[in-house]
């Protein structure tokens, strides 16, 4: 009687197993991604609404989500395009060298490499018409790692509505205080220029209610200077001349 433990056997059903796990884990990838995808608008919803201070808990998000309008924006030119359409991942874009560009070394001081052409941004409507706030992606290099977050603005395009990281690998109990409410709640209220240029910035230490320049400055990261830098360079960079300034300012026009 021929041994069952031959390893002609052995093989044949370790290659019937790995099939069959195989078939299983492809079946599951396949029928669960709608659902992972949904997780990921919603999950983005959310922290465009937090940025904004427009989150309200026990709301459905995507009814919370309903006033606020999608669109994008060349950032050579600072006008929309329709260029792209719903589903476009500036992350991805920003990768492919079609869709972007090279940033020179002299003027990637918040190290993103390369910038996607397109960005999306996201526009809530007043009730008088108008936009009533303006929230934009942003990006840049901390201590560890690249910061993605959404910087929102009132109507004026200056004023800070407020700013929320959601994904970073910055060290916990100091860069990672990216993630405190209490530093996320020092932001609304605070400019972005003055006389045209970029002067939102962190300090080091706590900021002086009384110095004439504490409107355009937020307290910095206890034991975070290197991350701290990088996030006063990110706000540089996306709001200045290479990333949102000439949107905001054609938004604010009535060019855009």
């Amino acid at each position: 009687m021929a041994s069952n433990d031959g390893i002609g056997k052995i093989l044949g059903v370790a290659l019937a197993l790995c099939i069959v796990c195989s078939v299983i884990v492809s079946t599951a990838a396949v029928v669960l991604k709608p659902a992972q995808e949904a997780n990921k608008s919603l999950d983005r919803k959310r922290n465009i609404l937090q940025a904004a201070g427009m989150l309200e808990e026990g709301r459905s998000v995507d009814e919370q989500f309903a006033v606020v309008e999608e669109r994008f924006v060349d950032l050579a030119s600072g006008e929309f395009t329709d260029t792209v359409s719903s589903g476009y991942d500036q992350r991805a874009a920003a990768k492919d060298p079609s869709l972007s560009r090279d940033v020179p070394g002299d003027e990637d001081i918040a190290k993103v490499g390369r910038q996607a052409s397109v960005a999306q941004v996201y526009l809530v409507r007043g009730e008088a018409g108008g936009y009533e706030k303006i929230i934009l992606p942003v990006h840049g290099y901390g201590l560890w790692s690249t910061l993605y977050g959404f910087l929102a603005l009132e109507s004026d395009g200056n004023t800070v509505a407020g700013l929320g990281f959601y994904d970073h690998g910055e060290t916990p109990g100091l860069g990672g205080e990216v993630d405190n409410p209490r530093w996320k709640a020092l932001w609304p209220g605070k400019k972005v220029y003055r006389d045209g240029q970029v002067e939102l910035s962190l300090t080091k230490g706590a900021v002086d209610p009384s110095n004439a320049n504490a409107d355009w400055m937020v307290d910095g990261l206890s034991g975070a200077t290197l991350t701290s830098r990088g996030v006063t360079n990110l706000i540089d960079f996306w709001l200045g001349d290479a990333g949102f300034a000439p949107f905001l300012e054609n938004l604010k026009n009535g060019e855009a």
